[in-house]
Formats: C-alpha cells, sequence, structure tokens
C-alpha cells in the first residue's frame, strides 16, 4: 500500500462519519442538565411537603393512627378526654349519712351564744352589786347597780338584753322599776308588786310584764295575776281572771306558753292564765321541783332543778340551778352532751338552741348545744364570772 492509496481511503471513511454540532451538543447536555435540577428541586419540594404534612397530621387532635400490619398485636388506643376548667371550690361542709342537721338543712350550723347576764350566786352583806354581761370572745362588761337582793332574786333582763325590771322595798310597798342595762332612764312603774314569788317576767317583744299584786310582806296571801304594758303612757294592766297556785313564771319565746312552779312540779298555761297542761313525772313520793330557769321558744322543753321527795323542798324563792331537762309532754329527761361533768345551768335561745354552764375544774365552761342535742361549741368563762350565776341570755 502506497500514500496515495491511504490518502485516498481516508477520505473515503471521512465522507461517511456523521458531523456532530458542538453547539447543539452543548444545548442538549444543557437541558439535561436542568431537566435534572428540575426533577431533583421538585423531589425535594415533594419531600419537604411530605414531611409539613406528617407533622401537621402528627399533631392533628383525634387524628387515627395508622393501620398496623399484620402481624402486629391489636392495640386499642383511648384518646384522653378533653378536660373541662376545674369547678370553683364549695365553701359547705359535707354532712355524712344520718348526722344530725339541728333542724334547719344548713350544713354550717349558725347558732351561736348571745350576751349572757350574771349576778351574785349568792347574797353576801353587801347591800348593793352590779349587774354584769358577757359575750363570748370579749371581756365581762359592768352594767347597773342594784340591790344583792333583788340580783339574786327577782330581777329580769329582756329578751333583747336592753331593758332591766326589778322589784325593791323602800319599808312600806314593793316597787316594780324598769331602767336600761346602763342605769339609764330608771322608772318606777308599779307598787305593791310580788318580790319573791311570781317574779316579774318580760314577754318576748319586751313590751309587757307579767306580775302578781300583792301587799307588802304577804308574799303567800291573796293577790292576781297581771300584764303590764310598760310602753303605754297609762301603764295599762290586762289582768288575769284566774289566780293559779303557782311562782317562777317562765314565758315562752314563741309567746304562746307560760309555765310555773306548783305544789309538785310544773304547769303550763297560756298567756290569760287558763291551765293547759301539766308537765308529767312528778309526785307526792317522785320527783318534785319548787324552781324552773328556762322554757324553750315552742313550750315544748324546760329547764329547772329537780329533787327527790324527802328531801330539801328549798322555799318560795327563785334558784336558778338546773340539773335536768324534760320534754313538757311526756316528762322524758332530754340528755345533754356534758362530757361527764356537772350541770349547773341552762337557758334557751329565741332559735331553740340552748346555753349550758358546766362546771369545769376550777371554774365553768358554758356549751352552746343544738335544738337537735349536738354541741356546738364550748368557751370557757372568764375568771371573774366565778362567783356569779347566768340570770338571763339576750340577742
Amino acid at each position: 500500500m502506497n500514500d496515495q492509496r491511504l490518502r485516498l481511503d481516508l477520505t473515503d471513511l471521512a465522507e461517511e462519519v456523521t458531523v456532530v454540532d458542538l453547539r447543539d451538543r452543548t444545548l442538549r447536555t444543557s437541558r439535561r442538565l436542568g431537566v435534572q435540577r428540575a426533577v431533583a428541586t421538585s423531589a425535594a419540594a415533594l419531600v419537604l411537603i411530605a414531611a409539613v404534612t406528617g407533622t401537621a397530621f402528627a399533631i392533628r387532635p383525634n387524628q387515627s393512627p395508622p393501620p398496623l400490619p399484620a402481624d402486629t398485636p391489636s392495640v386499642i388506643v383511648t384518646p384522653t378526654p378533653t378536660q373541662s376548667p376545674s369547678p370553683t371550690p364549695s365553701t359547705s361542709t359535707s354532712v355524712a349519712p344520718n348526722s344530725p342537721s339541728g333542724g334547719s338543712g344548713q350544713n354550717t350550723p349558725t347558732a351561736e351564744i348571745g350576751k349572757l347576764f350574771y349576778g351574785p350566786a349568792e347574797v353576801t352583806g353587801a347591800e348593793n352589786a352590779n349587774l354584769r354581761s358577757w359575750r363570748p370572745g370579749d371581756n365581762p362588761v359592768r352594767l347597773l347597780a342594784l340591790p344583792a337582793l333583788a340580783l339574786k332574786g327577782n330581777v329580769s333582763v329582756s329578751p333583747d338584753g336592753r331593758r332591766v325590771a326589778w322589784v325593791d322595798s323602800d319599808g312600806t310597798s314593793n316597787n316594780l322599776f324598769v331602767a336600761n342595762a346602763d342605769g339609764s332612764d330608771k322608772q318606777k312603774v308599779r307598787s305593791d308588786v310580788d318580790p319573791y314569788c311570781v317574779t316579774a317576767v318580760w314577754s318576748p317583744d319586751g313590751r309587757q310584764l307579767l306580775f302578781r299584786e300583792t301587799k307588802a310582806n304577804d308574799a303567800g296571801g291573796p293577790g292576781r295575776y297581771g300584764v303590764l304594758d310598760v310602753r303605754s303612757t297609762a301603764r295599762t294592766v290586762r289582768w288575769w281572771t284566774t289566780e293559779p297556785d303557782a311562782c317562777h313564771a317562765l314565758w315562752s319565746a314563741d309567746g304562746q306558753t307560760i309555765a310555773m312552779n306548783t305544789d309538785l312540779g310544773v304547769t303550763l298555761y297560756g298567756t290569760d292564765g287558763t291551765t293547759r297542761r301539766v308537765v308529767p313525772g312528778f309526785s307526792l313520793d317522785g320527783w318534785r321541783s319548787n324552781d324552773v330557769a328556762s322554757l324553750s321558744p315552742d313550750g315544748s322543753r324546760i329547764a329547772l332543778l329537780r329533787k327527790k321527795s324527802g328531801g330539801d323542798a328549798g322555799d318560795v324563792a327563785r334558784d336558778l340551778r338546773v340539773n335536768v331537762v324534760l320534754n313538757t309532754k311526756t316528762g322524758q329527761e332530754i340528755r345533754l352532751p356534758l362530757g361527764g361533768r356537772e350541770l349547773r345551768q341552762v337557758y334557751f335561745q329565741t332559735d331553740g338552741s340552748m346555753v349550758v354552764r358546766v362546771q369545769a375544774g376550777n371554774g365553768y365552761a358554758v356549751l352552746l348545744v343544738g335544738e337537735d342535742g349536738q354541741k356546738i361549741s364550748e368557751t370557757a368563762e372568764p375568771a371573774a364570772l366565778k362567783d356569779m350565776q347566768i340570770l338571763a341570755v339576750g340577742a
């Protein structure tokens, strides 16, 4: 093969080869790379969207979980219930089943001890002594000065605690006086009033006084009962048509009943003096009582000093000691929550609760007992009242 033959063969081969446009190749390469980038970008966007969507699905409430593979044990998922706002705590006190409610239907007792009025427990040689008042939580207060015998034997405090009535002698007559508890506005309202047997007693509204008219030094002699209107200018009296053979009247807070001691025990009267019923449980050879202290608002219970017959029957003078509370219809004793201590005095309040005074060590304590017989509170008396007795409970 010579050189000429070689050149001819190479020329023929070149004519058979397709010419490639480098620019076209470059453009095709550029388009391919752009498509690849677009595909990559789109894929990345789809991945991002899928991720965001998955996150949204994950945080969306109440979204059901994806189905588990068939070989996975079945698990029941219970959604957590939506919590409602906590209610405002109740201020009422829960009452256990069968626990007494005090008759008011309220869970929290509202009864409280009113103002207590005190006088000397024993008559001393002093001509006068001061009436005192005390409300639990406060200090004792000194009130008007009265004859010691009146404080022990016949003083009466109005239900609202504002007025005081008592009988004092001027040598010729036993006179009934009224005054404010601080001693102001003292007035003589009646003469010839019994100071021992039927001591004057206030009506529930504090307007009237039940008393017995009798001549001086004749407490057990003939007399008559009257209801004096102390607020009227004329001091009018409504006289009873009967004269019960009884002493120491108590007036119920509802204004319907008056209780008094009789020969053997206690009798209940209407406000006009008519007999209603005798409290059972008293007899010549059994229990007797000459002294009553307090009557419940509806007349159904009475606090008194009860003794066995044959013992010291006492005298006509008033004695405010108490050793029992009785049901006036049945004569049955009403148990009190004394905690093993000695009962000394009991006073009913207008809501039916009782102020109960008990011996507590060398002094005394006062208990507040609800109408249902349950103790509500207990307070120690101030030492200054140790030698005194409770005369009344006011508002």
